[in-house]
């Protein structure tokens, strides 16, 4: 029976042992027969269909020769696919290598993103990304060169085979306007959007500063995931993410959902047309390379012309 918690530690869960169980070299058949499951049961788990329990995890993982830092992971989600909303502590249970939201973009067909403090890491230059993964001094160097590579993992949906997902983004101006890291990675960032605009399965769009209060401005920075129908079955419902400075909530409550739904409507409401944002990004770009003092943050004073970012 299908569990009525939230469905994303599921998911995730079940994403995770397929993939072990097909490092294995098992068939479905031969790991349901193996796990004293129906194919039925193998294949629900899997999907993220139903709740699973720690001890046929612990098994399941035994079966794949699944690492044991990997099997205490995994057993300790099982404990959360009944959860009703899901907050994921970074490091609880799951290492950051073993990170929620690659494994549901991963699925996604589509993927639609506001961001108004920073560029998103779906978008961002390694420099860049380096550059925000300074602010945090809490880390070791090793802890923060593996969360700059996690950031750019999550850029491998971009080439999904064999079709990648619609990517839509709208930007905050200010958000091209905050210096991170010094002009040249600013410059490169920003060119790097360009580029990426250019790609036929990606829109960028930004929101300009003139712009009033509008209900995104509420809702702050997310990320809406939707997902195609599974063997022609119902979609898994749609997924809103949001990550903070500890952690990553995950939300699937359909209210949820369409509050920021909501959100993202009043944002293609006032944002840019794709053409007029890239020429935006280009002008702030070409700023940036001529030394212009365009850079900063919008209420900042005209001195210094360049404004670090502060701690992310």
């Amino acid at each position: 029976m299908v569990d009525d918690g939230s469905s994303v530690p599921r998911r995730h869960l079940g994403r995770v042992l397929r993939q072990l169980r097909v490092e294995a070299g098992m068939s479905v058949d031969g790991a349901a027969e193996v796990l004293s499951f129906s194919r039925r049961k193998l294949w629900q788990v899997e999907a993220g269909r139903c709740a699973v329990s720690r001890s046929d995890v612990r098994d399941m993982c035994a079966r794949y020769a699944a690492w044991s830092e990997l099997t205490g992971a995994l057993v300790a989600l099982a404990g959360e696919t009944r959860a009703r909303g899901w907050w994921h502590a970074y490091g609880d249970p799951l290492p950051r290598w073993c990170e929620p939201y690659v494994s549901l973009a991963a699925d996604a067909r589509r993927l639609r993103e506001h961001a108004d403090g920073m560029i998103p890491a779906l978008l961002q230059t390694r420099d860049y990304a380096t550059a925000v993964c300074r602010q945090r001094p809490d880390l070791t160097v090793g802890d923060r060169d593996r969360l700059v590579e996690v950031r750019l993992r999550r850029q491998e949906v971009l080439r999904r085979l064999p079709v990648a997902p619609r990517v839509e983004v709208v930007l905050a101006e200010a958000v091209l306007l905050r210096a991170v890291g010094d002009p040249a990675v600013m410059v490169a960032q920003l060119r790097h959007l360009v580029e990426v605009s250019r790609l036929p399965q990606v829109s960028l769009r930004v929101v300009p500063l003139g712009v009033g209060v509008h209900r995104a401005l509420l809702a702050g920075p997310f990320l809406l995931l939707d997902f195609p129908p599974v063997d022609r079955v119902e979609p898994d419902p749609s997924v809103v993410y949001r990550e903070l400075l500890t952690g990553a909530l995950y939300l699937d409550r359909v209210s949820e959902v369409v509050e920021y739904g909501q959100a993202w409507a009043a944002l293609d409401a006032v944002a840019l047309d794709h053409d007029e944002s890239r020429r935006l990004i280009e002008k702030i770009s070409t700023d940036v390379h001529h030394g212009g003092d365009r850079l900063r943050p919008p209420d900042a004073q005209p001195e210094p012309r360049l404004v670090r970012a502060r701690a992310i």
